[in-house]
């Protein structure tokens, strides 16, 4: 939004305005959401939420120097103040003048804003992705590899949503050579808005699994959703999607260009043979092939991050990156934050996969903490409710637990959550309590009697969905060694 003025956002916005700038027209150098985060001379955008408004925090944006207010809640503004010939809002209401700017929503006002902006994008390549598994390390291990050789914009942290997304597109500048949208879902039509907006050169569907399925039902349902990613692809686009969901199938026949990646024989890039090794100095890594042909190593845990990274490689080649560049840059990335994130605390080795969960995503998790430890005392699952299921969630715990007792190397489960006791009742058929244990609810003393658990020398598995915030274990564990054992949780090399 480098370029727009008042005036253009206005325009972009669908709005009117209640008080304009007493300069006239203003060049804003971009746009928040986040007083926190604002910087002076950008606009702030007064998103409504569950638990927080943006009206409230109107004078927290002037302070902070926001040049323009775009507002739908016109009653926080005082009488008086603008009007279609009036100016901006003096001292009397905020601490300097400021324009306002009055919309019908300030959500839909955002992803206009943000699809105005991408259709001045002309000379970006716009890649977008989706999936029920490993979008944000997709969308990671895609911005390594084309920042080897061109400059561009990625998505921060999980901005995957209605606000998320044209954010990340708004955050982009006209001279960058690519720009990464990852595209999630949490009911039908939330991902056709969205990419509607993005209108991507390149759409990646990572994989197809139970995700919210209180409102997507069915597998069936979950492709369908995932597969209005490939409605908006520009023409002569490129779709690179998995090979491994045949919900997919009908999905992909009118998309004229496909790479599809994964084990499938049928797979165009097929994940031929992958393998955990550990290097000298004890770090763990993936070393996989592709076609029988090209090995490559990534510094991750998990099996199907191999899959991720044939995704990100199908990409990088669109884009022209040379496959020296992308085995180079493959080996130097890194896994973004709680997806298998390993952590060291005082001997105690965490994976910390707290971000979120479902079926397919908890049984790898599951299955990567058993192929992984074979020098450790003992492997413990944490393991907290999946949501979002609906009908499916009994059957979907208890599959986990099947996981449990199929790897037949884990030692110990500590089972969070109401749901869990779905997981408790299959576990409960073969192990006797002690071995499994179960917590209604983690609340900071609940975290700390879980961390009080583990002892040097543990591998320890954290894996929920976001709810349940599974990473208090990790801070109470933190706390547990700093005060009694003067050990101070740092981040080291990863054991076998």
């Amino acid at each position: 939004m480098k370029f727009w003025t008042t005036d253009k956002v206005r325009v972009a916005a669908g709005g009117s305005w209640i008080a304009r700038a007493p300069q006239g027209e203003i060049e804003l150098n971009g746009l928040s959401t986040d007083t926190r985060s604002i910087r002076p001379g950008q606009a702030f955008l007064a998103l409504r939420g569950d638990r927080h408004d943006g009206h409230a925090y109107l004078r927290d944006a002037v302070n902070a120097g926001a040049a323009l207010l775009i507002i739908d809640r016109p009653e926080v503004v005082p009488p008086g103040v603008g009007g279609s010939g009036g100016t901006g809002a003096g001292s009397g209401v905020f601490s300097r003048p400021v324009a306002i700017i009055k919309v019908a929503d300030t959500g839909r006002a955002l992803l206009k804003m943000a699809g105005v902006y991408r259709k001045t994008l002309s000379r970006t390549r716009v890649i977008a992705v989706g999936g029920s598994n490993g979008k944000t390390t997709t969308t990671r291990l895609i911005d390594t590899l084309l920042a080897t050789k061109l400059r561009g914009t990625a998505s921060q942290k999980s901005f995957n949503n209605a606000v998320g997304v044209p954010l990340t597109i708004l955050s982009a500048s006209g001279s960058d050579q690519y720009l990464i949208c990852e595209v999630g879902t949490n009911a039908p039509g939330e991902i056709g808005m969205l990419a509607e907006v993005i209108e991507p050169e390149v759409a990646v569907i990572t994989s197809i699994g139970r995700e919210h399925l209180e409102g997507l039902s069915t597998l069936e349902g979950v492709a369908r959703e995932e597969a209005q990613i490939l409605t908006y692809l520009r023409p002569g686009g490129l779709a690179v999607v998995t090979a491994d969901a045949p919900q997919l199938a009908e999905h992909l026949r009118c998309v004229p260009n496909v790479v599809t990646f994964g084990r499938s024989d049928k797979a165009d890039l097929r994940l031929t043979g992958v393998e955990h090794v550990t290097s000298a100095d004890g770090r763990v890594s993936l070393r996989f092939t592709v076609n029988d042909r090209q090995t490559c190593t990534l510094p991750m845990i998990g099996e199907h991050n191999a899959l991720n990274a044939l995704a990100a490689l199908a990409v990088a080649r669109r884009l022209g990156i040379s496959e020296g560049v992308i085995g180079d840059a493959l080996a130097a990335a890194t896994a973004p934050a709680m997806r298998l994130e390993r952590v060291n605390i005082c001997g105690i080795e965490v994976i910390n996969d707290a971000y979120n969960a479902n079926p397919e995503s908890t049984i790898a998790a599951v299955r990567t903490l058993a192929s992984l430890g074979a020098n450790a005392k003992r492997r413990i699952a944490v393991l907290g409710d999946m949501l979002e299921l609906g009908a499916a969630a009994p059957d979907a715990h208890r599959e986990v637990a099947q996981a449990v007792l199929d790897a037949g190397n884990i030692d110990k489960v500590v089972i969070v959550g109401h749901l869990g006791l779905y997981t408790a009742e299959r576990l409960a058929r073969d192990w006797a309590y002690g071995r499994y244990v179960l917590e209604s609810d983690l609340d900071a003393g609940q975290a700390k009697n879980v961390a009080a658990l583990f002892e040097p020398g543990d591998l320890v598995l954290l894996k929920g969905s976001r709810r349940m915030r599974l990473e208090r274990v990790l801070e109470a564990l933190r706390e547990r060694v700093g005060t009694t054992a003067g050990c101070a949780g740092t981040i080291r090399p990863a054991v076998a």
